[in-house]
């Protein structure tokens, strides 16, 4: 126990520190930071986006929302880092490359540009028609609600991961396609309407994805070790009814990576998008991403995301907490560990206990009085969500 408390000191005291720089050039700063930069962000209110929103702002480096992103990267300056919600185009040359010129690669408001030689995006399920009506309104759109994954066009809400270490990218295993149906004991089989009747057709049920984005298991190589990226962004558990049918996905998408990081016979009827199968044997992993989901608050089934923090090869001691996320809900005693504007605590960086000890942790939300405050005024200031990172040291080889 006594550890434990001197542990939390620590990693509070290293909270309000500045994160300008790292705390030792031997540490690995890994962050997770849901941006905001999906093309709702930048069309008129009422207007559908076409999907070239994004495309159009990163070309000339002048979106203030997207330089406060930048800056905000540069100031916290991570070595390994997962964007949620950066729309996906199979065109580097439109996305993740016009944001490392025009954005990160040029100083922001004083702060040093910063470089990711390394990068790595892929399809995600979000916008991609099932050809299904699966909000039961009548219509199978092929848009939104009736998409694989919540999504007005194909790569809406996307995922990057940056890096200035070389990616594995033949290793890297993605779970776009994995069927629902085939997780054990899976929730789908529980969404019933208001008559207790499934609320997903027998096609659907068939047909219907885990993910709603994807998961990516990327492997990472710093200093000739291979460490392993788990990469997600789960649905909010929200944004249905009482069938919870976004709850319920939320609830497996996250369960998927406990059995996949458990290996053996839990992660036996896991397969990627190349066919093969099983999970983790061991290996150095940390896991990243907007998981939508809170073990203490909010409307989220809590069993996944419980079991995921409470997992034996997962380090979940190190904390990341704020002043500023405190200043944002006085009173609340969970404050501190809040990632987002909306109260909640849903994006992690979670490390394997074995491979990493964790030198320190923090959440980038400046206080009132902070110079940095004007940031994260609001979320079309930059996003309502808040970078999440912490400093890893890697053991030496056994």
């Amino acid at each position: 126990m006594r550890n434990w408390v001197i542990l939390a000191l620590t990693l509070m005291v290293a909270t309000m520190t500045a994160t300008t720089s790292h705390a030792a050039d031997s540490t690995v700063r890994i962050a997770s930071f849901n941006v905001s930069m999906e093309a709702d962000n930048y069309v008129a209110a009422g207007a559908t986006p076409t999907g070239d929103e994004l495309f159009l702002q990163l070309a000339d480096g002048r979106n203030s929302q997207i330089r406060n992103i930048a800056e905000i990267i540069q100031r916290t300056r991570p070595d390994i880092l997962l964007l949620n919600e950066f729309d996906f185009s199979p065109d580097p040359e439109r996305g993740v490359l016009p944001f490392l010129r025009h954005y990160l690669q040029r100083p922001q408001r004083g702060a040093e540009p910063i470089d990711y030689p390394f990068h790595y995006s892929a399809p995600v399920n979000t916008g991609i028609d099932s050809g299904l009506d699966l909000d039961r309104d009548g219509v199978a759109s092929g848009r939104g609600q009736d998409a694989f994954g919540y999504g007005l066009f194909p790569g809406h809400y996307g995922m990057l991961l940056l890096s200035r270490y070389p990616l594995d990218t033949a290793g890297v295993r993605s779970f776009q396609h994995f069927l629902w149906r085939d997780m054990p004991g899976n929730l789908l089989q529980d969404i019933k309407d208001a008559q207790g009747d499934n609320w997903y057709t027998p096609e659907a049920r068939q047909r219907l994805r885990l993910s709603s984005k994807s998961h990516w298991d990327i492997p990472v190589l710093i200093d000739g070790q291979r460490v392993h990226v788990l990469a997600s962004h789960p649905t909010p558990p929200v944004f249905d009814g009482p069938e919870d049918r976004n709850g319920r996905r939320n609830h497996d998408e996250i369960r998927f990576w406990s059995d996949y990081i458990s290996g053996g016979e839990r992660a036996a009827y896991i397969h990627d998008d190349c066919g093969l199968r099983g999970g983790l044997r061991g290996e150095i992993f940390v896991l990243l991403g907007d998981l939508n989901a809170s073990p203490l608050e909010g409307d989220g089934l809590k069993p996944a995301i419980t079991g995921l923090l409470r997992h034996p090869l997962i380090n979940s001691m190190a904390l990341p907490t704020s002043t500023g996320g405190g200043e944002h809900s006085p009173g609340n005693p969970h404050a501190a560990s809040h990632t987002a504007s909306f109260r909640l605590r849903v994006d992690y960086v979670l490390p394997s206990t074995d491979g990493w000890q964790v030198d320190a942790a923090g959440v980038f939300w400046p206080t009132r009085d902070d110079p940095l405050r004007r940031l994260v005024s609001d979320r079309r200031t930059s996003s309502d969500h808040r970078l999440v990172w912490l400093d890893l040291v890697l053991s030496a080889p056994r």
